[in-house]
């Protein structure tokens, strides 16, 4: 099979395109043959050197996946050849990763794809998704009625939290890069759309909820705490996803005089039980065109290296250069 993968790790240009031996399926896993899979930053930092875990040798890159079961191995008895399915988690905690024409996933982290749902959009709501919903229902505790600010709202996680919590009934405040970006947020659902170029944050919030927000969901990785706490509200909660290395100052006296409460979450880290329970609801709003995933565009899997280069230049250097997922396809 053809395959996307590093036996070193380093730069994008690590990552080679080309024949691997087939996966077979073992006791509790099936193989899957890949329709199309989607990058993600992690994937970006796991194939540029940071040390999480030990990587298998080659290691075949990529988190996020969906396609056609093709082989079941002993031990399952909820999947069958044929089956349409999509998961992430793959390529972390040591596991193998998926930018391959055929790949051997555990059960426990496979879901089944609708039949409205193209792979496409299974593949690139994928890990963004089940964090967005950890973070929005495990953590934050999002109710109908309240009020979130969500920091990047056409970023690949922070599209997934806006549409998601409009889903679940909440007003939606989020920030996006010019025009072309703020209406691209406006058409996922946000209430209010501020242009972080050309408005100041904290006054617009201020402007849209003047008692502050409930939920300050927040993408950078050097979070701006100062900012953060003044736009809560009493009893406000704010969710970190990133930012390993970050050591920004924290307003203590103001956090706790207001009561607020801060939830940091790795995605990965959550059992598949839950992660099962996220995929049922992402499901449901990707059937029912509640959420559906942004794609910046569509590339072969061949094209893996470029497609990490273009996600580094978005994530790390600030290029700000994509619109939603950058999605591969083996068959193209």
């Amino acid at each position: 099979m053809k395959a996307a993968f590093i036996r070193e790790t380093g730069a994008p240009d690590k990552i080679q395109y080309g024949d691997l031996p087939d996966p077979s399926a073992g006791p509790g896993q099936v193989v899957v043959k890949v329709g199309a899979v989607s990058v993600n930053p992690i994937d970006t930092y796991i194939r540029n050197g940071a040390n999480y875990w030990p990587l298998p040798e080659p290691y075949i890159v990529g988190a996020d996946f969906a396609g056609t079961v093709v082989a079941v191995g002993a031990g399952v008895s909820e999947l069958r050849e044929g089956d349409r399915v999509w998961g992430s988690n793959q390529g972390l905690m040591g596991r193998q990763g998926c930018f391959a024409e055929l790949i051997a996933v555990d059960a426990q982290w496979i879901y089944p794809t609708p039949t409205d749902v193209s792979d496409e959009e299974a593949a690139a709501s994928a890990l963004v998704g089940i964090t967005a919903h950890l973070g929005l229902v495990h953590h934050a505790r999002l109710t109908v009625g309240e009020t979130i600010f969500v920091r990047g709202g056409v970023g690949g996680v922070g599209s997934m939290v806006v549409q998601m919590a409009k889903a679940m009934g909440a007003k939606v405040i989020a920030t996006a890069g010019g025009s072309e970006k703020a209406d691209l947020c406006r058409r996922l659902g946000a209430d209010h759309v501020i242009d972080y170029r050309n408005e100041n944050i904290a006054e617009k919030i201020a402007q849209y909820s003047p008692g502050g927000v409930n939920v300050f969901w927040e993408t950078l990785r050097d979070p701006d705490f100062d900012l953060a706490v003044s736009c809560m509200c009493e009893n406000a909660r704010m969710v970190l996803m990133a930012g390993r290395t970050a050591r920004p100052e924290f307003p203590v006296g103001p956090f706790y005089v207001k009561g607020c409460s801060l939830h940091g979450f790795a995605m990965f880290k959550a059992s598949p039980e839950v992660q099962r329970g996220c995929a049922q609801d992402i499901n449901h709003w990707l059937s029912s065109a509640r959420v559906k995933p942004l794609v910046d565009r569509v590339m072969p899997l061949s094209q893996a290296a470029e497609a990490h280069r273009l996600q580094e230049a978005h994530t790390v250097a600030k290029e700000s250069q994509l619109k939603g997922k950058l999605v591969l396809k083996p068959n193209l």
